[in-house]
C-alpha cells in the first residue's frame, strides 16, 4: 500500500478525484508560475487542452471506414475497424492522444537525438547512442528487410499518429512540452515508420545479456584472483532448481531439436572452448578503461530501466488437466524498471468481422509507439515473453592505430561516418564513429577509454600495445532483423505451428515464448538469433586481432530448444537456464539467472497438483504475489543461533524467531533480515571489490597499490570510494550472490568471511563473527532509517516505490519533479523473489525494478482473464488514468480483462467514433 493512502479507483470516488484533479491543476499552474518564472499566462486549459478526446467524433486523414473506439473506465482502448490498415492507422491516433510525449522521447533516444530536447546534458548519451547507431541499423531493417505487408502496417500507425499531431501546437500535446517552452524552442517533427522499429533496439538494450558481467569480472582482476573470481560466479546450480526443459536434445543425423529425447541421447558436446576462457585478466589501464565503458552504460539504462540481475519476468502456464477450467492458465509479469508512464500500454485491436482480409482480433499489452501487441491473447492462442538471457553481446579489444586496427597481423581500415549532434540551447556538437568488423568502437566515447592500460587482459602472443587497445561492441540488434514482422505474425497465430513460425523471426531480444490454445495444448519456444562462437565463451573481453574468436553463425531455429504438451503439465520461465549442457550442444550463455523464481514457482504448481489438487486463475495471482525470500530460509537459522551480548542488537534479532521468511510491507523481521543481508554482502564482498564496482558514496580504507610491506607512517592506507551508479553496484544481492554464500555457510572459516578491524569493530575470521558484526551494523543502519524502537519498524517504510516521470521527472526542477511524480509506496516483494520488486543491496533498499505488469490468461473463457498495469493508460501528468491502476497493483490485485464484444460494451464508459 502507498505510504500516502489514497482512495482505490472506482465510482463512488470519481467526483472526489475530479475535484482533486482539478486542485492540482490549478496549484500546478501557480507553482509554476511562481516558481520557475515563466512569464506568459499558463492556464488549466493550457494544461487540459492536451487531455485526449473520447468520445463523439473525429474525422481521420485517410480511413476507409468508420472506426470505433472503446474506452473502460481506467481508460483503456477498445479498437474496432472493417480492415487492417484502418485498425493500426486508428491505433496510432489512440496511443498518441494518451501517450505521444513518452513516444517522442523515446524515439530521440534510439535516435540519439535527446540534446535537442534536453540540452548539454545529453550529449554524451547521444554520443554514444550514435556510436551505437541503433536509428541506423532500424532505418535498414526498414528499407530492406522488413516485409511489405509489415511496412504497409507501419506506414499505417504512422499516418495515424500524424493524424493527431495535425494543427496541434506542442503544448496541446503534452504539458511536458509547455514546461520544455521554457527553456528551448522544440518543435515536434512527423512520425515515421522507422520510429517505430528502432524502439525495438531499446528494448533489446534492456535484455541484451552478459555485457555488465563481462565488465564486472574483468575489473574484479584488479583485485581478486581468478579462483575468487569463478567463487562469484559460480556454475548454475542444475540439481537445486531445474531448467524450462527437463528433456530434449539436438537430434545428430537432423540437426534439428528434438523435444522429445532423453538426455542419454545428447552427446553433451558444447560448441567452443569451455567456460571461462577468455583472454586473461584485466589489470592497470584495461580496468579503468572498462569501468569508464561501465560509467557510460549506466547513463543509457537511466533512460531506458536498469539493466543486471533483477531484469527478467516470470512466465508460465498450466494445462488443463491440473486447472479448475479444464483450460490452460498463463500467466506472465516482466520485471522492468518502473516508468511514469508504465513501460506498457494496454488495448485491443479487433476487425469487427474477422476474415482473410481482416485477420485481427487480439488484445494485451503493447509499447506506446509501436502497432501490435507485444503479449497477450487472440480469439486462438496466448502468449507470454521472459527475457532467455542468452549472450548476444561480446566486447572485443582491438588493437588500433592511424590507419586502422589489426586482425591476424594485417592493418585493416575503420569504417567511419560523421554524425552531428545538435544541442538545444548550444552549439552542435561532431563526432566520428568508428567501426571494425566486430562491431562500432565503444572506446571512443569516453576520454579514458582512448587510453589504454598499461596491462592487457591477453597472453603473451598479444601484439604490441604500443599506445593502447581500443573496445568494440559486437551485438546481434545491431544487424537487421525481423522482429518487427513476427509481432504482427504472432498476434494472427492459430496454433502451435504458426506461433512456432512467428517465433522464428523473433530475432531481438532473444526471449522465452510460452503458449497456450483453446485446444488444450501448451508449448514453449526459445527464439533468437544467439551467435555460435569458434571460440571463447563470452565471459570475457576476445581479442580482435585474433580471427579465431569471430563469431562463425548464428544457432539454427531448428536447433533451438522448445517443447509442446509436456508430461508434466506445466512450463515455467523466469530467466533460469533453458536446458543442461549435457543435453544441448550450443552455448546458449554461460550468465543465466541462477533459478530463485523459478524453482519456487515450480515448488508452488507441484504444491497444487499434488493429490489430484486444480489450480484456479486467483491460484495464479496468489503465485504472482509471493514473496518468500530464498536466502533466508538458508542464512536465517543460523543469526538466530549466533550469541548476541548487545541488548539492542539482541532486541532486533529476536524479530526474526518465528518469522515465515515472507516479505510483507509491514514486517519488522523483513526489514530486519534484508538489512542484514545487505550488510553480510558489503563486509564479505562489497569491501573488496575495486572501486569501480562499488557504489558512489561506499567509501573504505584500502592498502595503496604500489604499497609493500606492513602498513606504517610511510604506508598508510588511502580512502577508496566507489564509482558505479548505486542501481547497477555490486553486490546486488541477487539470486547469484545467494549461489555464491550457500557454500560458504557450511564453511566456518572461509577466506571470505575474514576483515579488517577498525577502530570500533575487531576484525573477523569466522563466518559466526561475520554475521555478528552484520547484525550489529544492521541494527544500526535501521535505527538510523527507522528510528531506535524495533516494534515501529516495517519493510515497506524501506522498500519504497516513488514513480517517475522519465525526462522532468528525474532530471527536471524540483518543484516540477514534485508535481509529475507519484509516491512513494510502501512495497513488500523483495530481490528474487516471485513478487520481483527488485533493489540493489550495493545501493539501498529503493526499489529499482517491478513487475511492470501482470496478467493471468483464462485460455477459451477469455472474458474471464485478469491483468493489471503498473501506472495507467494515460501519459498526461493530471489526468484521471495517470496513476489509477498502481493501488490495485501494489496490493497484487488485478482487474477483469474484457475480450468479447458483449463484455467491452459493458465495461465501455467512453466511445469515440473515428470517421473518414
Amino acid at each position: 500500500m502507498p505510504s500516502n493512502t489514497s482512495a482505490p479507483p472506482g465510482k463512488k470516488t470519481a467526483k472526489k478525484k475530479g475535484r482533486r484533479a482539478r486542485l492540482i491543476l490549478v496549484l500546478l499552474v501557480l507553482a509554476l508560475v511562481a516558481g520557475i518564472g515563466f512569464g506568459g499566462y499558463w492556464g488549466v486549459s493550457t494544461v487540459r487542452a492536451s487531455f485526449p478526446q473520447t468520445t463523439g467524433e473525429i474525422r481521420l486523414d485517410k480511413l476507409s471506414a468508420d472506426v470505433e473506439v472503446k474506452r473502460d473506465a481506467n481508460g483503456v482502448p477498445q479498437i474496432y475497424a472493417d480492415n487492417e490498415t484502418d485498425l493500426f492507422r486508428a491505433q496510432g491516433y489512440v496511443q498518441a492522444q494518451d501517450r505521444f510525449y513518452e513516444m517522442d522521447v523515446r524515439r530521440h533516444v534510439t535516435a540519439g537525438r535527446l540534446s535537442e530536447m534536453f540540452g548539454e546534458s545529453q550529449v554524451d548519451t547521444d554520443a554514444f547512442l550514435r556510436t551505437l547507431g541503433w536509428r541506423r541499423v532500424a532505418q535498414e531493417e526498414y528499407d530492406k528487410v522488413l516485409s511489405p505487408e509489415t511496412k504497409k502496417y507501419l506506414q499505417a500507425y504512422a499516418e495515424g499518429v500524424n493524424a493527431y499531431l495535425k494543427d496541434r501546437a506542442p503544448k496541446d500535446v503534452s504539458v511536458e512540452y509547455a514546461a520544455l517552452a521554457l527553456s528551448n524552442d522544440y518543435a515536434i517533427e512527423p512520425w515515421t515508420p522507422v520510429d517505430s522499429v528502432a524502439w525495438l533496439k531499446a528494448m533489446a538494450w534492456d535484455l541484451r545479456g552478459n555485457m555488465q558481467d563481462e565488465i564486472d569480472r574483468s575489473l574484479m582482476t584488479s583485485r581478486l584472483s581468478a579462483k575468487q573470481i569463478k567463487q562469484l560466479y559460480p556454475e548454475y546450480p542444475y540439481a537445486l532448481h531445474q531448467p524450462i526443459l527437463d528433456k530434449g536434445t539436438v537430434d545428430g543425423s537432423t540437426g534439428k531439436f528434438d523435444p522429445k529425447a532423453d538426455a542419454t541421447e545428447g552427446d553433451g558436446t558444447t560448441t567452443g572452448d569451455t567456460p571461462g576462457t577468455g583472454t586473461g585478466s584485466a589489470s592497470g589501464g584495461v580496468a579503468s578503461q572498462l569501468g569508464a565503458l561501465s560509467e557510460v552504460l549506466d547513463t543509457v539504462p537511466a533512460l531506458l530501466g536498469p539493466n543486471g540481475n533483477g531484469i527478467g519476468s516470470n512466465s508460465w502456464v498450466v494445462a488443463g488437466k491440473y486447472t479448475t477450467s479444464g483450460k490452460p492458465l498463463l500467466a506472465n509479469d516482466p520485471h522492468l524498471a518502473p516508468q511514469l508512464p508504465s513501460l506498457w500500454y494496454q488495448m485491443g485491436l479487433h476487425c469487427r468481422s474477422v476474415s482473410a482480409t481482416c485477420r485481427y482480433d487480439v488484445a494485451g499489452y503493447t509499447f506506446s509507439g509501436m502497432p501490435g501487441v507485444i503479449i497477450g491473447h487472440n480469439d486462438k492462442v496466448a502468449w507470454g515473453l521472459t527475457n532467455l538471457g542468452a549472450d548476444v553481446t561480446d566486447l572485443y579489444l582491438e588493437k588500433i592505430g592511424p590507419d586502422g586496427y589489426l586482425v591476424d597481423g594485417k592493418v585493416k581500415p575503420f569504417t567511419s561516418r560523421e554524425e552531428t549532434i545538435k544541442v538545444a540551447g548550444g552549439s552542435d556538437r561532431r563526432i566520428t564513429v568508428r567501426s571494425t568488423e566486430h562491431g562500432p568502437l565503444v572506446s571512443d566515447r569516453s576520454s579514458e577509454l582512448e587510453k589504454v592500460g598499461q596491462k592487457a587482459p591477453v597472453g603473451n602472443a598479444a601484439p604490441d600495445r604500443g599506445t593502447g587497445y581500443g573496445v568494440s561492441l559486437q551485438w546481434t540488434a545491431l544487424q537487421p532483423g525481423h522482429s518487427m514482422d513476427a509481432i504482427f505474425a504472432l498476434d494472427r497465430a492459430k496454433d502451435f505451428t504458426t506461433f512456432r513460425a512467428a517465433a522464428k523471426n523473433f530475432e531481438v531480444p532473444s526471449q522465452n515464448l510460452i503458449y497456450a490454445d483453446t485446444e488444450g495444448n501448451i508449448g514453449y519456444q526459445s527464439p533468437g538469433k544467439i551467435p555460435q562462437r569458434t571460440k571463447g565463451d563470452g565471459t570475457l573481453p576476445a581479442p580482435g586481432w585474433d580471427s579465431s574468436y569471430k563469431w562463425k553463425g548464428y544457432i539454427p531455429f531448428e536447433k533451438l530448444p522448445y517443447e509442446e504438451n509436456p508430461e508434466r503439465g506445466y512450463i515455467v520461465t523466469a530467466n533460469q537456464a533453458v536446458i543442461s549442457p549435457k543435453q544441448y550442444p550450443d552455448l546458449l550463455t554461460e550468465d543465466w539467472g541462477y533459478g530463485s523464481r523459478s524453482q519456487r514457482i515450480n515448488d508452488l504448481i507441484e504444491s497444487k497438483i499434488k493429490d489430484g489438487g486444480k489450480i484456479s486463475p486467483d491460484d495464479m495471482r496468489t503465485m504472482q504475489t509471493d514473496n518468500r525470500s530464498e536466502i533466508a530460509t538458508l542464512l536465517n537459522p543460523l543469526l538466530l543461533k549466533i550469541d548476541i551480548a548487545d541488548p539492542q542488537v539482541r532486541e532486533a534479532q529476536k524479530l526474526l524467531e518465528g518469522w515465515d521468511y515472507t516479505q510483507e510491507p509491514d514486517s519488522a523481521a523483513a526489514a530486519y533480515f534484508n538489512a542484514v543481508w545487505r550488510n553480510v554482502l558489503k563486509l564479505a564482498f562489497g569491501n573488496k571489490l575495486p572501486k569501480e564496482l562499488r557504489a558512489e558514496g561506499d567509501c573504505i580504507n584500502v592498502r595503496p597499490a604500489d604499497a609493500t610491506g606492513p602498513v606504517d607512517e610511510q604506508n598508510r592506507l588511502v580512502r577508496e570510494c566507489g564509482q558505479r551508479d548505486p542501481d547497477s553496484a555490486q553486490p546486488d544481492g541477487g539470486d547469484r550472490w545467494y549461489e555464491v554464500v550457500r557454500p560458504l555457510l557450511k564453511q566456518e572459516k572461509n577466506e571470505w568471511w575474514k576483515t579488517p578491524g577498525d577502530r570500533l569493530d575487531p576484525a573477523t575470521e569466522t563466518r559466526d563473527q561475520l554475521l555478528a558484526r552484520a547484525m550489529k551494523d544492521a541494527r544500526w543502519e535501521l535505527t538510523a532509517k527507522l528510528g531506535k524502537d524495533v516494534s515501529t519498524w516495517s519493510w515497506g517504510r524501506l522498500h519504497q516505490l516513488t514513480l517517475k516521470n522519465q525526462t522532468l521527472g528525474t532530471a527536471g526542477p524540483g518543484l516540477v519533479q514534485r508535481l509529475l511524480n507519484r509516491g512513494p509506496w510502501d512495497l513488500g516483494g523483495g530481490e528474487a523473489a516471485v513478487d520481483a520488486t527488485g533493489w540493489n543491496a550495493a545501493g539501498g533498499y529503493e526499489v529499482i525494478w517491478v513487475p511492470s505488469m501482470r496478467m493471468v490468461v483464462n485460455v477459451g473463457d477469455w472474458d474471464k482473464s485478469r491483468w493489471v498495469n503498473l501506472t495507467g493508460a494515460s501519459g498526461h501528468a493530471f489526468h484521471s488514468n495517470y496513476t489509477d491502476q498502481t493501488d490495485t497493483w501494489a496490493k497484487g490485485e488485478l482487474y477483469d480483462w474484457a475480450y468479447g464484444k458483449a463484455a467491452v460494451d459493458a465495461k465501455t464508459k467512453d466511445t469515440l467514433t473515428l470517421k473518414p
